[in-house]
């Protein structure tokens, strides 16, 4: 895995070792980010929520192009130990949190988020209750880009929350949300 552009192009990443984590693919990381430049136009300034985070690679992504600050969220041991490794050998340690828990047990937000990257278990429904809950907590607002990794054939439809666009890559699918 490599970071597809920005100030950290090329630079490796590794993963966590074992099944317990499925990173994304650089491919499906460059579709889904070309997807995001399109609308977004630049990621200067964002506040990014990597979660369901694995290795890191969406929000050192996003780092990578000009977010302020990613928050990365992973529950397994492994997975964290392998974002905080990546984290520092990008020494991106000013601009990054790590969180040990379940996205499930986050709490209320102080202000929405600019971009959620969501990449939970495939054909699990994880996504789905996620966003119903961080939208209730306000980690979603009118300005808000969500980005939602799912299996090929899942569907996405959560309440007060409209597809923008979606697009399969692999066996994966790639779903941009916002507000209703």
């Amino acid at each position: 895995m490599r970071i597809i552009a920005g100030q950290w192009r090329g630079r490796k990443l590794v993963a966590p070792k074992g099944e317990a984590t499925r990173p994304t693919a650089d491919r499906a990381r460059e579709t889904l980010f070309n997807m995001l430049t399109s609308r977004l136009g630049s990621f200067e300034g964002l506040r990014v929520a990597d979660l369901f985070a694995g290795s890191g690679a969406l929000g050192l992504e996003a780092l990578s192009r000009g977010a302020a600050h990613c928050l990365f969220v992973e529950k397994d041991r492994a997975a964290l130990d392998t974002i905080r490794a990546n984290i520092a050998s990008l020494d991106a340690r000013a601009r990054s949190q790590v969180e040990a828990g379940s996205v499930m047990a986050l709490r209320a937000s102080a202000e929405p988020y600019d971009l959620l990257l969501l990449d939970p278990p495939y054909k699990t429904g994880a996504g789905e209750v996620a966003l119903d809950r961080l939208l209730r907590l306000g980690w979603i607002g009118p300005e808000s880009w969500i980005a939602l990794e799912t299996s090929a054939r899942e569907t996405t439809c959560v309440k007060g929350l409209e597809i923008e666009s979606e697009r399969p890559v692999g066996k994966g699918k790639l779903t941009l949300l916002r507000l209703a």
